[in-house]
């Protein structure tokens, strides 16, 4: 599966990998910010974004390998990896499978179980709401949650248009690949520098959520946001970049 991608910069690769109804122009921010030390790669997820056109997946442990094989088309060894939500599993899902590609590992936004039980609205609801309103009212009323300001924010009409290009199927699976995701039981094997990025008040992600990742994996360190979402990297890019950026230039 050929993912489609964007790429800047030149170093050491580092690969940004998006969430739910996201998609690699998410990043711009971030791509403009690492560029200038790394080589920056970041795929659209099959179903979502440059990707629309590619079937979706309903296990993680499929986007793992469509980011994988990503990867090996480029010809690149080892990288950094930063997963942003159902992108922090993925790269959890990576990281356990091939410990020895990975130099760091950012996990941003995330936590080591699919069927979040404190998330904004039980997955089930979510799966439900989407087959009854469709893609583009899904898009849109998810879209504001992950903003502390919802649709006043600033970054919420470029993440709404980008969740508006994912396809009705890929919403779906990719639903249902999260639901039935439990990355607990790997954590030990999650054995490289990472560092965990987190945004008080994160509706999709909770505290418990964060602490287990906090807790589990045997080298990880906690960065926590005050006063942002779940897209803590479009509302305070500055932070998150810094954060991210400190921890590239410890590896």
């Amino acid at each position: 599966m050929d993912l489609p991608y964007r790429r800047a910069g030149t170093g050491a690769p580092v690969v940004l990998v998006h969430g739910y109804l996201g998609g690699s122009a998410q990043w711009s921010a971030q791509m403009a910010a690492f560029s200038a030390t790394h080589d920056v790669i970041a795929p659209d997820l099959p179903g979502f974004g440059q990707s629309a056109f590619l079937p979706g997946a309903s296990r993680i442990a499929d986007f793992a390998a469509a980011v994988m094989d990503c990867v090996d088309r480029l010809g690149i060894e080892t990288f950094t990896l930063l997963g942003h939500s159902m992108g922090g599993m993925i790269v959890q899902e990576i990281a356990a499978r091939h410990p020895g590609r990975i130099d760091g590992l950012a996990l941003y936004g995330t936590g080591p179980l699919g069927l979040m039980p404190d998330r904004f609205e039980p997955i089930e609801t979510s799966m439900a709401r989407l087959k009854s309103e469709g893609v583009q009212a899904t898009a849109d009323r998810i879209s504001a949650t992950w903003f502390r300001d919802g649709t006043a924010a600033q970054g919420y009409p470029t993440t709404r248009d980008i969740a508006r290009l994912a396809k009705p199927q890929a919403a779906e699976n990719a639903l249902i690949a999260m639901r039935d995701w439990d990355g607990h039981d790997a954590l030990w094997r999650i054995d490289m520098p990472c560092r965990i990025i987190w945004g008080d008040q994160d509706r999709s992600y909770r505290w418990p959520q964060v602490n287990a990742l906090w807790a589990g994996i045997p080298r990880a360190e906690l960065a926590v946001i005050p006063g942002a979402s779940h897209a803590a990297h479009m509302e305070k890019p500055d932070m998150f970049n810094a954060l991210v950026q400190d921890f590239l230039d410890t590896l």
